[in-house]
């Protein structure tokens, strides 16, 4: 992906020298558990804190030690805010052409360790996720990593996609999407809620494809196997393989985001049509 030396976005709180000060923890979870949490929290999109349940203790902070960033730090610093921009330029066009509506842009908070966020605690092990009550995704940069050496997702493009996938969820709030759906799975069972949240985080992949649609061919800036590494990185969170990696078999009740077959495939659907209204995960019985 060209992201250097492009426009950055003035969308951005960096938290990262306030520090986490070490104390950032998931409280009553942990060993193999705390894998677990942190491997089906990734892509959450909403409250990490409704992984962790009432007994856990929840995600805690002390006052943060300040502390200097790296040159690495620096360089994911702007990398997030160059992909930010193009989300922002995207956006901005695809709601004014297909909706003929003005796009607010969501404001996108980097942090280290962990920081307090509307929705309650944001952590490096909650992973990235985006907070409807503020208006803001939360993202400690040290998941690339996760990403990479975990989960088996490498590449600029596929840290984009985390980017990307989060900002869908800003998109679904502005469409009054997101209320909607939580509002709905407060008063349904759990099974029915977790189904709610799989179409919830299949719209956010489609609306994904549809950035990364734009970013070849309106900005230029996809490389040869760019896709690809999107692609990838739908399948590699999936319900289903995040479960057989933390040694679970895979339970479909359980399903919050989708099988790896469901993410890559929304993902594409949005790449090959760029249109919104084939995003319509809530509309269809094939998911």
């Amino acid at each position: 992906m060209q992201w250097r030396g492009r426009r950055e976005s003035s969308n951005v709180e960096d938290r990262r020298r306030m520090g986490g000060g070490g104390a950032a923890r998931v409280g009553g979870v942990g060993g193999a558990g705390a894998i677990i949490v942190v491997l089906i929290a990734l892509f959450l999109g909403v409250d990490p804190s409704q992984l962790l349940g009432p007994d856990s203790g929840g995600i805690t902070q002390t006052s943060g030690t300040p502390v200097e960033l790296t040159a690495e730090d620096e360089a994911e610093g702007k990398f997030v805010s160059v992909v930010l921009a193009d989300t922002e330029e995207i956006w901005t066009r695809v709601f004014q052409e297909q909706l003929g509506r003005a796009y607010k842009p969501a404001t996108l908070v980097l942090f280290k360790e962990a920081t307090r966020s509307a929705c309650g605690g944001a952590s490096e092990a909650t992973g990235p996720f985006y907070c409807p009550a503020d208006k803001k995704v939360y993202l400690d940069t040290a998941f690339f990593t996760t990403l990479h050496q975990r989960l088996g997702a490498g590449g600029d493009f596929a840290a984009a996609y985390v980017v990307a996938h989060e900002i869908g969820h800003h998109v679904q709030n502005e469409l009054g999407i997101l209320a909607q759906a939580n509002q709905v799975r407060q008063q349904v069972s759990q099974a029915e809620s977790n189904a709610i949240s799989v179409r919830v985080e299949l719209q956010a992949d489609c609306l994904s494809g549809i950035w990364a649609r734009e970013a070849a061919q309106s900005l230029g800036v996809v490389e040869r196997g760019d896709l690809e590494e999107a692609v990838n990185a739908a399948k590699q969170i999936g319900d289903d393989t995040l479960q057989r990696n933390a040694g679970q078999r895979p339970m479909p009740h359980t399903f919050t985001h989708g099988t790896s077959e469901q993410r890559s495939r929304w993902f594409m659907i949005g790449l090959q049509s760029g249109q919104m209204a084939d995003c319509d995960t809530f509309q269809t019985d094939d998911l």
